[in-house]
């Protein structure tokens, strides 16, 4: 008699082969959605006999769905410009965390959440490697990144300072002529200094320099200030750099020790003359600066991320992880663009994109699925064949049932 099972496994195995392309068509515009495909492979088999020579005969018992594999390939990358868009090129997963659980997905669409982290759609936090002051180390471990708007640039001390002055060689005995710059603090407080040249003969001026009132002390060298210059207008004296303190800040400062007045250059030109013209400093120049919010940040393709801060200042701000697994087709899908680890997968290796066969990121940019609507359409056509002469198999059955029932008759 017909088995009916047999062809009711191919029914089965081909609707679950039709479901597979069904959904890989559903997610040809989801975010680093990876294309499935369903393998079928024979189910056990009878032994009815064997030939004269021993070799069995065997019947089949039908078919079966062996494995339904992902194919892990790049998807196209396709530039966004937003700078939480994150894409994978090569291998591995961006790493999440949520409800203490480890989750790993190829979708980068984050976005920065209400605490400042960045955070994948469904509010996982993804993890990385923070930055100290400017420096990743990724022995720390992972953590949360931190891109909020909340982010400080730390301030920096001036510690060298110069003035581009010109003082006027016509000007009289007892003339003076005063300029002004800032400079910062090692809290980011700002200190006008003014300068005060006066002129005490042929060639030659006293200098001063002080803080507004009640803001703190400027305290020179000992010894004489003066500035002497020679016949063509170029400083002879002093013939080095003075350097100077800042003290008692009224903000509560660190006192200011040892700033230079650069008076030369590293070729030994100075940016002090005495021409016969007006008196006036056209530029002035100071290393420090100011705090500064965090503004914007770029994602870089080793996963550094920099931020550009609101005193003009750039900095690492942290890095984002990669994990790789030894068998990639163990991982667990769970929905929403996410992956578990298993057994089967193994243990999730963790380092920086670039590193140890880890592929590298694009930011501002988001990677495609790789479903390829052209082959999907092919395999839809063998897969409804196969269902279609599966379902020809149990009629063709019914009428050879149908044919030994009316034998009787």
């Amino acid at each position: 008699m017909p088995m009916f099972s047999i062809p009711l496994s191919g029914l089965t195995a081909s609707s679950t082969a039709l479901a597979t392309i069904a959904n890989n068509l559903a997610n040809q515009n989801t975010i680093g959605y990876k294309q499935t495909r369903a393998l079928f492979r024979d189910l056990f088999y009878q032994q009815i006999g064997q030939t004269g020579s021993g070799d069995p005969i065997q019947v089949g018992a039908g078919t079966m769905i062996g494995t339904i594999d992902t194919n892990f390939t790049d998807g196209s990358v396709s530039p966004t410009g937003v700078p939480t868009d994150v894409a994978i090129m090569g291998d591995g997963f961006f790493v999440a965390q949520q409800n203490g659980n480890d989750i790993y997905t190829r979708a980068g669409n984050f976005k920065v959440g209400a605490d400042g982290t960045l955070r994948t759609q469904d509010g996982a936090v993804v993890l990385g490697y923070q930055a100290v002051d400017g420096k990743v180390t990724t022995g720390s471990g992972l953590g949360a990144l931190n891109l909020g708007q909340g982010q400080v640039s730390s301030p920096s001390a001036t510690t060298s300072l110069q003035l581009t002055t010109n003082l006027n060689a016509s000007a009289k005995v007892g003339d003076s002529y005063n300029t002004s710059l800032k400079v910062y603090d090692s809290l980011g407080g700002v200190h006008v200094v003014t300068f005060t040249f006066t002129k005490t003969g042929t060639n030659t001026w006293d200098y001063d320099a002080s803080l507004p009132t009640g803001e703190g002390t400027v305290s020179l060298p000992s010894g004489s200030h003066t500035l002497t210059f020679d016949s063509d207008g170029k400083l002879t004296t002093p013939s080095s750099n003075i350097n100077f303190d800042l003290t008692g800040l009224s903000d509560g400062a660190s006192d200011m020790k040892g700033v230079t007045w650069k008076l030369y250059d590293a070729t030994g030109g100075s940016s002090m003359t005495q021409m016969a013209a007006d008196s006036a400093t056209p530029a002035t120049a100071q290393d420090g600066y100011g705090s500064g919010m965090l503004q914007n940040f770029n994602i870089g393709a080793d996963g550094t991320i920099e931020g550009t801060f609101s005193n003009g200042k750039t900095s690492i701000i942290g890095q984002i992880a990669i994990a790789s697994f030894p068998n990639v087709q163990g991982l667990r899908k769970v929905g929403q663009n996410a992956y578990v680890g298993t057994l089967a997968s193994g243990q999730a290796a963790l380092g920086a994109p670039g590193s140890g066969g880890r592929g590298t990121l694009g930011g501002g940019a988001l990677e495609l699925s790789n479903v390829d609507m052209a082959t999907e359409f092919s395999n839809l056509i063998v897969a409804q064949r196969g269902y279609q002469a599966n379902a020809k198999v149990i009629t063709t059955f019914d009428e050879i049932t149908q044919d030994t029932i009316n034998l009787k008759r």
